[in-house]
């Protein structure tokens, strides 16, 4: 059982490198959906999420809208943040363990981008957000692919489009069905 101690240090570990995670994330996904990247959010993403992988996109390159760069870059922060956490606990982890960890947490973390971002663009919509902001525009691109499917079988009942609700219910199914232990995610 961790100590006050480690779980205050895993929590501040988990953050650090979740940000950054969630940010190389955003940016492999804007590609794949094609978002304006005159964006103000969108050239956030790239500004700091450049440098890291502007060192393997020498090496490794793109795969058609596939940024393959920024997820090796992506699995490494995760394989890092595992090692950290093991490191934390006091835990001995094989190699092959924390490969496997790491493929888990960054689908875990692919999972949680999704979640958060249908919640916080159907919240936005609650308060008549305009799809003029940046925000509004960058989070309809971002979940449109997953939210359309669910429209086109269920409309709107009474004017309430209820496609988020299905779409994070399934999100949280898929992510509870991931072996991951709860200290790692």
């Amino acid at each position: 059982m961790p100590s006050n101690v480690d779980n205050a240090t895993l929590f501040l570990v988990n953050t650090l490198f979740s940000l950054f995670a969630y940010t190389l994330i955003l940016r492999v996904i804007l590609q794949l959906v094609r978002v304006d990247f005159y964006n103000p959010l969108a050239q956030f993403i790239w500004k700091v999420t450049n440098p890291p992988t502007h060192i393997f996109r020498q090496v490794i390159p793109r795969y058609r809208k596939i940024d393959l760069p920024a997820l090796l870059v992506l699995y490494l922060v995760a394989t890092l943040n595992i090692f950290v956490d093991l490191l934390i606990l006091g835990v001995n982890g094989e190699l092959v363990q924390i490969l496997w960890l790491s493929l888990l947490k960054s689908l875990v973390m692919v999972i949680n981008v999704f979640t958060f971002s249908i919640l916080i663009q159907a919240v936005m919509s609650w308060f008549g957000a305009s799809m003029h902001s940046p925000a509004a525009s960058l989070l309809w691109n971002l979940n449109e692919p997953l939210l359309r499917p669910i429209r086109q079988r269920i409309p709107p009942i009474g004017g309430l489009d209820l496609s988020p609700l299905f779409v994070i219910i399934a999100l949280q199914v898929f992510n509870r069905l991931i072996p991951l232990s709860p200290l790692l995610r």
